[in-house]
């Protein structure tokens, strides 16, 4: 796992340069910017159980078959299996925000993700809906202008999207 800062080295590193100013402006600006993707990490992770709750309630309410019998999600501990999976999911996407790097999502969440679904019998596809769903609830708490540090955020928040996009296209 690299956080952007060492990413950059190294790529540097491997091409035996030195840091471009583009480079150093993109983390300059990564810096400067710094408050505002704490606060999003901060409020995500301070309503990561009703993001979950809601995109599951949501995603329940659309597609009845998972929580009936014989669905993915029937039982009650099939339900908690599938309630942990979008938890872990959307705890890597705050620690990609955090880092402004999604190598850990990539790597120790989503890497081999649609394989273990699909030896499982799980339909990816609801999996995908479920993720957009805490998608667009992370990033409507998150881009909440009440509180926090002041500024357009509308680059974080696309990055923030950017994360839980991935996710959609590992499970997919």
């Amino acid at each position: 796992m690299f956080d952007a800062f060492a990413k950059v080295v190294s790529q540097a590193d491997a091409r035996g340069a030195y840091l471009t100013a583009d480079q150093i402006d993109a983390l300059s600006a990564m810096v400067a910017d710094g408050n505002k993707r704490m606060d999003a990490v901060n409020r995500i992770t301070s309503s990561a159980s009703a993001i979950v709750a809601s995109a599951a309630r949501e995603l329940f309410a659309e597609q009845p078959q998972l929580i009936a019998p014989g669905g993915n999600a029937y039982t009650s501990r099939r339900m908690a299996a599938c309630l942990r999976d979008m938890e872990i999911i959307l705890r890597y996407v705050t620690y990609s925000i955090f880092a402004g790097d999604a190598s850990v999502l990539n790597d120790r969440c989503l890497n081999g993700l649609r394989e273990t679904y699909a030896a499982l019998g799980t339909p990816g596809t609801s999996v995908a809906v479920g993720v957009e769903k805490m998608k667009a609830a992370a990033i409507a708490i998150a881009n909440d202008s009440a509180g926090i540090t002041s500024g357009n955020c509308s680059s974080l928040m696309a990055e923030i999207g950017s994360y839980f996009d991935a996710a959609v296209a590992a499970v997919a």
